[in-house]
Order: structure tokens, then C-alpha cells, then sequence
């Protein structure tokens, strides 16, 4: 399979000098938002505005998504569905180690430990193959800078990047003002059946909420 939603906002995080992810509060946010579209676009899971409910518990060959899919089976315990923001906020933080993880195994990134002040121990990925990001980047800059009309998926990852706001880490040399209205535009479009969609937006929602939240909460 090709590299996930959650891999392809990792991938956006990674500073390329330093290999340390950028913005990482909010990146983990939509990387648990990413792997859980991905499990609704392969019919795994729906989304249905604030609840979101497993519809088929086949693994799906990947293995990023398929321990997702686990854990989601025991998180419900049996319930039809719980809510979206629920389990964002309860994987957030180990749904970004698991897709940087995944990268690794890939052979995109590669784990370094250094140790800042000789004291303290940091992790950073720096990339081994550059193909994946810089199709990535192409992909994105086709649909935003150049008007193309995008796929399913790739409306899905813009439409985390506006609900996380990490217009930044996407287009790190082009002004905010200059690409924030495509990237709206997008996330708010009819790229997809109506069934996608609405689980497009729905997760939008959900991580905009957090991010709204987030915000206040650094500025209180």
C-alpha cells in the first residue's frame, strides 16, 4: 500500500534539516484524524457527525491500520459507536510514534538518538528516501498552487491541514494568505461520493474543535 494519510503528515512535520517534528501538537491530532479517514475511505469504519462506529473489522493488509483497527475494536467494548473527539484524544499521542514508526519500516525515515546537552535524549527522523514527501509536495502544490481537481484522498489530507492549521508544514515558503482560501476551498468541496464526504467533514469538524480548543488554551 501506498504511504498513509497519518505518514504523509508526519512526513510534513519532519523538519528536513533536523528530522524533528514540527507543530507536533497539533500534528498528532490530525495524524490520529488521518489514520481514521484512511479506515473509513477502506470501508473499515464510518464517521456520522460527532460518532464514529466500526462496519467491518477485516484487517486490511496494513499494518499501520490494521493495529488501529484492533484497537478500536476494544475501545468500543461492544458499543455500535462512540464518540470521534474521544478517541482522537485518546490516540493522539501514540498514533504519531506508530506512523513514524511505520515510515521507519517503510525506509523512508530512520530513528536517531541524540542527546541534547549531552544530558537529555531526543529522537529525530531524517529521511532516507525522499521520494515519498517529494511526490507528496508535488501532489499538494498541483491542487492548491495550480488549481488541479484533487482525489478523494488527497482532498482528505487537505482538509486535516486547514482543520489543524498546518498550512506551514505544507507550504513552508509561500505565504498563508496566499494559499488559504484554495486550501479551504478544497476542504470544503464535492472531491468525493457524498458518503466520504461527510466523513471528510465530520473529522474536519472534530480536529478544528481541537484546534479552536487548543488555541484558547495557549492564550488563557
Amino acid at each position: 500500500m501506498a504511504v498513509t494519510l497519518a505518514e504523509e503528515i508526519m512526513l510534513l512535520s519532519l523538519d528536513e534539516e533536523s528530522g524533528v517534528p514540527e507543530q507536533r501538537h497539533m500534528v498528532r491530532w490530525a495524524v490520529a484524524g488521518g489514520i481514521l479517514l484512511e479506515l473509513v475511505l477502506a470501508e473499515r469504519a464510518s464517521v456520522e457527525g460527532k460518532y464514529l462506529k466500526l462496519t467491518d473489522t477485516t484487517p486490511t493488509g496494513e499494518p499501520l491500520l490494521d493495529g488501529r483497527l484492533a484497537l478500536l475494536e476494544g475501545w468500543l467494548g461492544g458499543r455500535e459507536k462512540r464518540r470521534v473527539k474521544e478517541w482522537l484524544t485518546k490516540d493522539r499521542a501514540k498514533a504519531i510514534k506508530a506512523a513514524v514508526e511505520s515510515l521507519c519500516a517503510r525506509g523512508v525515515v530512520i530513528e536517531q538518538q541524540r542527546k541534547t546537552l549531552g544530558l537529555f535524549p531526543t529522537l529525530r527522523y531524517p529521511e532516507a528516501d525522499s521520494a515519498p514527501e517529494t511526490e507528496l509536495r508535488q501532489r499538494l502544490q498541483a491542487v492548491v498552487l495550480n488549481g488541479a481537481a484533487p482525489d478523494e484522498r488527497t482532498a482528505g489530507l487537505i482538509a486535516l491541514i486547514h482543520a489543524a492549521k498546518l498550512h506551514r508544514l505544507a507550504f513552508p515558503n509561500v505565504p498563508r494568505k496566499q494559499v488559504a482560501d484554495r486550501i479551504a476551498e478544497v476542504a470544503a468541496g464535492k472531491w468525493a461520493g457524498e458518503s466520504v464526504r461527510s466523513a471528510i467533514r465530520d473529522m474536519q469538524a472534530a480536529v478544528a474543535a481541537i484546534a479552536v480548543a487548543t488555541s484558547a488554551t495557549a492564550g488563557s
